[in-house]
């Protein structure tokens, strides 16, 4: 398995976080930067980049937009979800609706998962 970090990401996670789509903008300045357990956003994770990533809980949250529900991209997030895996880490995935739509609901279950890893 290669490193966890690789550096040759570093540029495009930074330019993520400058351009954080709406859902995660909300997710990460609405809950996640202040969540007691600390969370990082667009965190280099082997060859991928994760769209919210906690250390401590070992724990990657992935949002995905309407595209990911095409039979090619859902192939790809399959893969992604294993190589992650892989490092022991639980992949989250939440669709950008639901950041929308049910906001409260997603931050309970994301708050839920971090306490159920850390017992």
């Amino acid at each position: 398995m290669e490193r966890k970090h690789n550096g040759d990401l570093t540029p495009a996670a930074r330019e993520l976080r400058k351009r954080m789509t709406k859902e995660e903008r909300h997710l990460w300045y609405d809950f996640l930067r202040q969540y007691p357990v600390r969370f990082t956003r667009q965190k280099v994770l082997g060859k991928y980049i994760a769209d919210f990533y906690c250390a401590e809980a070992k724990l990657v949250i992935e949002l995905d937009g309407s595209q990911h529900y095409e039979p090619g991209i859902q192939a790809k997030d399959a893969e992604r979800t294993a190589f992650l895996t892989g490092y022991d880490l639980t992949v989250i995935r939440i669709p950008n609706n639901e950041i929308l739509d049910n906001f409260q609901g997603v931050c309970e279950y994301i708050d839920n998962t971090v306490k159920k890893i850390l017992g």
